[in-house]
């Protein structure tokens, strides 16, 4: 086993972990002012063990309770750019002509903007707020889903098991769901997982723009 992974599969059980068990770990309130203890430095003891900000929160409780709040924004991004980006994918493969290109074209159209740009553009109209964040990085990312999930169909589209179901009879539908679907999966899986780091990087970023989870809850970047 690799040992590389081993270490990155434990600081991710870690993290989650700590976002998890953050109402018990932390020290105090994450969003209680305090302008007397503002800017202390880290100490020893369990009250303010890493500082506090220029409002006087504690650092250590807001760092814990805001890696519930990135966690949950990554994965379900990335939960919903998959869902959309699979099911695109797999029908742009299999139907292809005139729903492929335009589903291509469209993902053009997108990656033609940086995420990041796009992202404060939409935020800007809709408002800051954790289902805006969600839907505006989930939907920014179904492009990359769809174009892995379309090569791989147009490959598969052509082995001997496929045709042996449909010589059966089987529907468009039992063939994508029951034999391209499993085997679209493994690369989609490595790809959710960089896609986590990056969507909860970009949260990170447009929390400290202003534009991502509302003040004053807690977020990796606020």
């Amino acid at each position: 086993m690799d040992a590389l992974a081993v270490a990155g599969g434990l600081v991710v059980v870690a993290a989650i972990v700590l976002a998890v068990a953050a109402p018990a770990l932390a020290p105090g309130d994450p969003i209680k002012n305090s302008l007397l203890d503002r800017l202390t430095s880290p100490t020893w003891g369990r009250e303010h063990p890493l500082g506090t900000d220029t409002l006087g929160r504690d650092v250590a409780s807001r760092l814990l309770h805001g890696a519930r709040v990135s966690l949950v924004v990554g994965f379900s991004a990335v939960g919903l750019a998959g869902i959309v980006g699979v099911g695109l994918g797999l029908v742009s493969g299999w139907y292809r002509g005139w729903l492929d290109d335009v589903l291509m074209r469209l993902g053009d159209v997108q990656l033609a903007f940086p995420v990041l740009v796009l992202a404060v553009a939409v935020l800007a109209v809709l408002g800051a707020s954790v289902l805006n964040l969600i839907l505006v990085l989930g939907v920014t990312g179904w492009i990359t889903y769809a174009r892995i999930v379309r090569g791989e169909v147009l490959a598969l589209r052509e082995r001997d098991f496929v045709a042996a179901a449909r010589a059966l009879g089987a529907g468009d539908g039992w063939i994508l769901r029951r034999h391209l679907l499993p085997n679209v999966l493994p690369p989609i899986t490595v790809v959710a997982t960089f896609s986590v780091a990056r969507t909860i990087i970009a949260e990170a970023s447009l929390s400290f723009l202003g534009l991502g989870i509302p003040a004053p809850a807690p977020s990796w970047g606020s």
